[in-house]
Formats: C-alpha cells, structure tokens, sequence
C-alpha cells in the first residue's frame, strides 16, 4: 500500500461527508461507490483550482453524458483569452498506486477539446450540466476570444504511459492545450502545510540596504540562474503568500516574453524588460564590508510578487536543459526584500496589492480587512448570520455567507448588473469595488440579496422540470428580477431597507421566495421574446446573451407585477 495514496483516501472519508447534499441534490448521486471517486474529483478540482467548497462543487459534471469530462471550470476574459480547465479523474479502490491513467481516459479528453471548443460541433446526448459549460465556452469563442485549455489528468496511480502520450502528440493541439497530470502524490505536496524557507540569495554587483520604519530594505540583483537554483530547491513554498496562480508558460503573453527574453541574442536586457521580485522575510543579515556581491541569508523568505517571473525563469531553465543549454549567466533580475515586523499581515497584504497591480488578481482577502468589510461583518453578525470575509477551509453552513457571494448577490439584485456579477467576478474587489460596496450599503442588503440569490442559483444546480432551459443561464438576471418583486412587496426603495425592516424581508423571502422566481423567470422570458420575438432560442445564444447588457434595460422597463 502507497502511503500518500492511503492518506488521501482517509481524507475522501471526510470529503464525502462534506459534499454528500451537493451530490445527493445536484448529481443525483447517492451510491458510496460512486461518491468516493467524486469525491475525488472535487478534491482534484479545490486543490489544483483553489477554490471555495461551493465553487469547486459547481464544476463537477461526472454523470450519465459527461463528454468524458468530469469537471469543467471556464474563467472569465483577460486580454482577449480565456482559460479552460477540464479534468477527468480515475480513482481506483486499491491503493498500490502502480496503475498508469488510462489511454482511453486521454483519448476521451483529446476528444472533448476538439468537440468543446468548435461551436459547429455537435455535443450530441451530454448532460445539461455539462452543457452549459460548454455553451458558455463557446460563446466566448463566437465572441472572439482565445481558449487556453489545460487538461488535467487525476488519478490515484501513476502517469499516462507512452501510448497515451502519443495521443496527445498525435492530436496537434500544440501550444494551445498543456497537459498536467495529478495524483496522490500532488495533491499531498499541495495539501501540507509549508515549512519555513531559510534561504541564501547571492546578488550580484552593487546593492542598497536601508534601515526604516522599525523595517529594513535591501535591494539588489539577483542572477536568474541563481532564481531558477532557488525555486528549484524550495519550489511552491516560496509562493505560498503569493496571491497569483502560475499561468503556464504557453498562452500567457507575459511568461512568454520572459521566455522569449531569456532565449534572445541579448538575455542581459532581462533586467530592463521586467519588473522584479518582491521578497518579503522575518530577517536577513550580510557582510556589510563588502562593496558588491553580497550573499544575504535570509530567515521565513516567501515570494509576493514576482511568483510568475521565478516560475517561467525555472521552466524555460528546464526545457532548454533538456536541449542541452542552460540559463545565460548575464541575465539577472532586480530583487526588492524587506524584512518586516513581527506582527506584519497587513502589511504584507499591502505590499502584495500594490504590487501585484499590473495584472488582474484576486482581490477578496487583501479586501477583507477594509473598514466596510469589517462593518459588513458586525452587522450581518447582528442579523443571526456570519459574514466570511476571509477565506477559510470547510463547507459554508446556510447561516454563513462569504465576501465572493455577496459581491455577486449584490451586483447582480441591488446594482442592476447581473452580467458584471456572473462575467467579471475578477473585478468585484477591483474596479468595481465601489459599485458592489458603496459606503451606505448594510448588512440587511447584503442578506437579503444573497437570500434572493440563493433561491435563483439553486435552480440553476438543481432545474426542476417547471424549469425552462433559460434558468441554466440566467440565474443572476433571474435574482435582480426577483429583487424587484420584493421591494413592490415591502413598498419600500433600496436606500429603505436596513435592520429594522428585515425580518419582514426575510418572511417575505422565505413564504414568496419561490413565486418571486416563477414571476421573474416569465419576466425573463417576456424580455426574450421581446428581443428575439417568436424563435427558439438555442443554448449558445442564450449563454452569449445573459453575458451581455442586452436584456436589463427590457428587464427593468417590464412592469413589476403581483408574486
């Protein structure tokens, strides 16, 4: 018996237990025997996605018609590309860990990605679950913009072998789709906690230490083989406070450019062409006698910004390795490390904000200490519910409610801008902070949109057969819909609902919840065949037109009736 095998499958015991409602309501999944290789393709997805529970739920597809795709997740556009994640996960009972993934596994998922992605293509008989996936996707390539694929392949054994690689060559998708392949052995690495990373930096030439603010500052160059050697040795415990996943070398533009860099006549250019590497640690010390050329020792080193350039610096290291060349020795990159005082999150969080800026990144946990999230917190707190404005591992409880959902519940029933909550949830802590959080919004908005929000996105997972096709899609319109009839119930304007009217809200919302929902569905409904007439809408055209504004101006000019 493998030992990480074995450690992962006591794990899925409690994983079960964690997603067992989800399964039971959203796949129809009762049967231990099934729930456990669930189980761990949700893990699989939490992991490698790092996702919230609900979040990493909702891409599972397993089931009767899944394309050979047991989960899918479809992110939103970033420069005119867009990144694609299907995994197909093997779980096998017995835990020697000798298995390869199956060729036929890589061959369904060389399959799908030519069907996913040509919007001619029949899907032919995939869940509905899946399709809507699918359709979303392909909208986003009617649209004009760039798939990124990664496929990854999960097991509990061991990797594809030859022949399936082979496939995979044969297949031609070049750049465009890159292979990661996950087992026990990954997620286990991912799973443990970090250890401390004590590390010696070798700079190169002239460096500047400076002492302030109870703080210290050295900057200096740092050799990019020297970089590659470090992530080499500690690798993703660098990155643990890094809020940017890595992108992948291939369909990145930045990642490629440092590759395209380091590979050029003139790879000393690489310092002028990037913009460096944000160190934080707990101490550092040197040879203060020496004019240049300083070996820092540093204690607790973690990378907060720059975590892309030290991945892309490894992996160009590697691929050229295996042609026999190595990393040009003139090429270096500037290094900024601060060593900081003890008692230093927030100070961190704020380094890492104001650096990681250039690029779109996730900014719900540097937002979490902001002084509307912690008023948020104590009022929803008062109204008998918690506010998550932190991330944290678990199940979220009926009574919990994380920062994420009540951005999208916010935008999409109060603010009138259901596309911006479904599509643009990279810029709910970001441009559009403001908007989703202004200074007079309270707790008892924040709950009771999440309340309305809820009931829509439950159909959404879970479409009885009253369900129109329509409410796989538009669940966010469905929810700002629904808002409406609620403020027509109460007879009151947004700015008028507050703690003292809430627990009529709620009653509202818990007796007419459901009648709010058929009402806005037959609004949304109305608003369709008002833009599109008598025709049948297709699930491409709907997933394209609940990505637009199309809809809300016909949605909120309809008459808001009795519910």
């Amino acid at each position: 018996m493998n030992l990480n095998a074995s450690i992962i499958d006591q794990r899925l015991n409690g994983v079960q237990g964690d997603i067992q409602d989800w399964a039971k309501d959203e796949l129809n999944v009762t049967d231990p025997a099934r729930l456990k290789p669930l189980a761990f393709v949700y893990l699989c997805v939490k992991t490698m996605l790092d996702l919230d529970a609900q979040e990493a739920f909702d891409c599972l597809t397993d089931g009767g018609g899944d394309f050979g795709v047991d989960a899918m997740q479809v992110t939103e556009e970033v420069d005119g590309e867009f990144v694609v994640t299907l995994f197909q996960a093997k779980y096998k009972v017995k835990l020697e860990a000798d298995s390869n993934f199956p060729e036929d596994g890589i061959n369904a998922l060389v399959n799908a990605i030519r069907h996913i992605f040509d919007p001619s293509a029949e899907l032919g008989a995939i869940n509905e679950r899946l399709r809507a996936k699918v359709e979303e996707a392909r909208a986003m390539v009617r649209d004009g913009f760039i798939p990124r694929v990664r496929a990854i392949a999960c097991n509990n054994g061991i990797k594809w072998n030859q022949q399936a690689q082979t496939a995979i060559d044969r297949a031609g998708f070049g750049d465009q789709v890159t292979w990661e392949y996950v087992n026990h052995d990954v997620l286990i690495g991912i799973l443990q906690r970090p250890k401390q990373v004590d590390a010696t930096l070798r700079l190169v030439g002239k460096a500047n230490v400076e002492d302030m603010n109870f703080s210290r500052v050295c900057i200096g160059r740092m050799p990019v083989t020297e970089v590659a050697a470090l992530m080499r040795t500690h690798g993703d415990r660098l990155l643990e406070r890094n809020i940017r996943r890595y992108l992948g070398l291939h369909g990145n533009r930045v990642n490629e450019g440092i590759r395209t860099t380091l590979q050029s006549q003139q790879p000393s250019n690489f310092y002028f062409f990037n913009n460096g590497l944000t160190l934080v640690c707990n101490d550092f010390s040197y040879n203060a006698l020496q004019n240049s050329d300083y070996q820092v020792r540093v204690e607790n080193l973690q990378i907060v910004n720059g975590g892309q350039t030290c991945m892309t610096i490894l992996k160009t290291a590697e691929s050229m390795g295996a042609l026999g060349k190595s990393l040009p020795a003139d090429a270096s990159v500037l290094v900024r490390l601060y060593k900081l005082p003890k008692d230093n999150d927030d100070i961190v969080l704020q380094i890492t904000h104001a650096t990681n800026s250039q690029n779109p990144v996730d900014l719900k946990d540097l937002r979490s200490n902001d002084e509307i999230q912690r008023q948020l917190e104590a009022s929803i707190q008062q109204l008998g519910f918690n506010y998550r404005r932190k991330r944290i591992d678990g199940v979220s409880k009926p009574t919990d409610i994380t920062a994420g959902a009540a951005a999208e519940a916010l935008l999409a029933v109060w603010r009138h801008a259901p596309h911006q909550a479904k599509f643009l949830t990279r810029e709910h802590f970001g441009k559009l902070y403001s908007v989703v959080f202004p200074d007079n919004v309270n707790g008892a908005q924040v709950v009771l949109a999440v309340l309305l929000y809820r009931i829509a996105e439950n159909h959404r997972r879970r479409p009885v057969d009253a369900d129109p096709l329509l409410v796989r899609y538009a669940s966010c319109f469905v929810a700002m819909r629904m808002g409406q009839h609620l403020l027509k119930a109460l007879g009151k304007r947004l700015d008028e609902i507050h703690h003292q009217c809430f627990e009529e809200a709620r009653r509202l919302i818990d007796e007419r919840g459901e009648s709010y929902f058929r009402a806005a569905v037959g609004d949304v409904e109305l608003a369709l065949t008002d833009l599109y007439g008598q025709k049948e809408v297709a699930p491409l055209q709907l997933s394209a037109t609940f990505r637009r504004g199309d809809l809300i101006q016909k949605l909120l000019a309809l008459p808001v009736g009795n519910a």
